[in-house]
């Protein structure tokens, strides 16, 4: 089993407490926690995408 972590903040992500989507740009698969997201806080994915 593969450990996932939030691109944010690092917290290491299990159960239903994450959401997983494709990089609008280059496809990749971004992983954010639950409170980041809600939060809308800054991510960028190793593209360079950046997304809130």
């Amino acid at each position: 089993m593969e450990i996932r972590h939030c691109v944010t903040c690092n917290a290491t992500l299990f159960g239903p407490n994450y959401i997983a989507f494709p990089c609008p740009n280059c496809g990749e698969i971004i992983y954010r926690c639950k409170k980041c997201r809600q939060l809308g806080n800054h991510y960028v994915c190793s593209c360079g995408f950046e997304g809130p």
